[in-house]
């Protein structure tokens, strides 16, 4: 059974007790040796080659390549075996808080891996890269980092589920470093007590304002859950050490909940796992096909099918205008009515794209599909005919789809809507479409075998191909993995591939 666990704001004289507090019951969970049932066990191995696809993809990327600079600058701590870190040899390793900055960038580049949406939106995978760089840096087996990984997964979708930090415009990454300190906690079979501290910290931390999603969207949208996962490994090291952290972290006075999200008269009902219930969070999310904001997929899946069905509506002269009937979320921050002309510019960054519906659906109108590289090239934003059909594309807030998308029932939970093309000779055209064709309950849902596929699509050109095999094999295996096995859960890139990436200089 599910416990819920009511979070308020306590006045310093209330003496709000630990055993009370959300920091404590998160780790709890954390703490408690629960197996992992199989189907769980599946699908974090699923996510585990679906991490190492995208980052393959991304390692020659600008960012990818400085935070790895900066990983590899920094030399092995001398308590571990330290981590690896994506592309490079399997014996260069790194601190792993580096570690888990280098990878959690490659993962996060491209926009490209798994999604949770409830109260507020999350790529729980974030939660692998550190899990699993301190997994390598202690000589953990592949059974302890599964039960690490599912810890993080359960507790950033159960935070997710109850808590929205958007709507105050703190940025989704405050629920990854709660996750993550706690997953490494289970990975450590750490107590209670040193759990406690270390989610308290990691939260304290990583705290920021959603600027890094807003506007012209900078690189560090990437970095962002990769320094949440860094600080996650950091604030576990400190509390391994004894050193205590601000508390009460959610419920004090000066607290999270009163300062930065609904304030001193605030209330949340939290779920999480009883005592000895599994950690079954993982099974709530849901991966991407195209590499684009996860409110796109379905529409990149609509767009494909119009293109096949109604090739006209490609041609802006055909076309008079194109409205999409949605979510407020895909209305208000990846459409037209977040009020931003970045979304319509043909010189925006490809981060600004990623989160511009409107011209995502008009180049999967034109295209017919989506490619994680040419869908974003400057030319390709640039084309007239694209510029001229994408201007001509609106949202607009639909409280049916609104309703749909925060829904509880898995089974009416949609992230799509309605398209109406009015055409230039008068007649229109209206299609719908409630989830992605990828999705759990969509028309084509992912499994083991398109995770594979997908990995081998986006490691081609990138990592020779008896890596793509060995990766691939001790990935399925992960469970059973010996701890030098778990040493080795990284991707190596071809030869002359990283000669062949930015190597920027900084500081370190």
């Amino acid at each position: 059974m599910t416990v819920i666990h009511p979070l308020r704001v306590h006045r310093s004289d209330e003496n709000l007790a630990r055993e009370g507090q959300l920091a404590w019951h998160i780790a709890e969970v954390a703490a408690d040796p629960v197996e992992v049932e199989p189907d769980v066990v599946d699908m974090i191995i699923n996510r585990v080659i679906d991490n190492a696809a995208v980052a393959a993809a991304s390692v020659t990327r600008a960012p990818v390549s400085a935070a790895r600079q900066q990983a590899l600058d920094h030399a092995v701590s001398v308590g571990g075996s330290g981590a690896t870190v994506f592309g490079c040899a399997l014996d260069r390793r790194t601190s792993p808080e580096w570690a888990a900055w280098a990878n959690g960038v490659a993962v996060r580049e491209l926009d490209y891996h798994d999604t949770f949406l409830a109260a507020d939106y999350s790529h729980p995978g974030d939660n692998i890269p550190p899990i699993l760089a301190v997994a390598q840096h202690v000589g953990a087996d592949g059974a302890a980092l599964v039960r690490g990984l599912a810890t993080g997964y359960e507790i950033q979708i159960d935070l997710v589920r109850a808590i929205c930090l958007h709507k105050h415009k703190i940025d989704h990454v405050a629920h990854l470093g709660p996750s993550a300190a706690a997953g490494i906690g289970t990975l450590l079979n750490l107590p209670v007590e040193t759990i406690y501290q270390a989610v308290g910290q990691a939260l304290h931390t990583t705290t920021a304002t959603r600027q890094s999603r807003k506007g012209e969207i900078s690189t560090w949208k990437a970095h962002a859950p990769a320094f949440a996962g860094k600080m996650a490994v950091e604030a576990v090291d400190r509390a391994m050490r004894g050193e205590t952290s601000p508390s009460p972290i959610y419920e004090g006075e000066d607290g999270v909940v009163a300062w930065m999200l609904d304030g001193p008269d605030a209330s949340y009902d939290v779920p999480l796992p009883a005592a000895g219930e599994p950690k079954r969070g993982i099974l709530d999310s849901y991966t991407k096909e195209h590499s684009a904001e996860y409110q796109a997929q379905a529409w990149i899946d609509l767009a494909r099918r119009l293109h096949g069905e109604r090739p006209e509506v490609a041609d802006p002269a055909n076309v008079e205008s194109i409205v999409l009937h949605t979510s407020h979320h895909t209305h208000y921050v990846i459409g037209s009515g977040a009020n931003d002309p970045q979304k319509y510019d043909p010189n925006a960054s490809r981060e600004t794209l990623d989160h511009s519906i409107p011209y995502i659906f008009a180049v999967a109108l034109q295209d017919g599909g989506w490619h994680h590289v040419d869908s974003y090239a400057p030319e390709r934003a640039g084309r007239a005919d694209t510029v001229e059909l994408w201007r001509k594309i609106t949202t607009a807030e639909d409280a049916e789809w609104t309703r749909r998308y925060h829904s509880d029932d898995p089974n009416e939970k949609a992230f799509g809507g309605r398209v109406e093309i009015r055409l230039a000779d008068g007649s229109v055209i209206e299609e719908e479409i409630a989830v992605a064709d990828a999705h759990p309950l969509g028309a084509r849902p992912f499994a083991r075998e398109d995770y594979v596929r997908k990995f081998r699509t986006l490691a081609e050109g990138v990592l020779a191909t008896d890596e793509i095999e060995r990766f691939l094999d001790l990935a399925q295996r992960l469970p059973e993995l010996t701890p030098e096995e778990v040493q080795q859960l990284t991707i190596v890139a071809g030869f002359g591939v990283l000669a062949a990436a930015p190597a920027p200089k900084g500081l370190f």
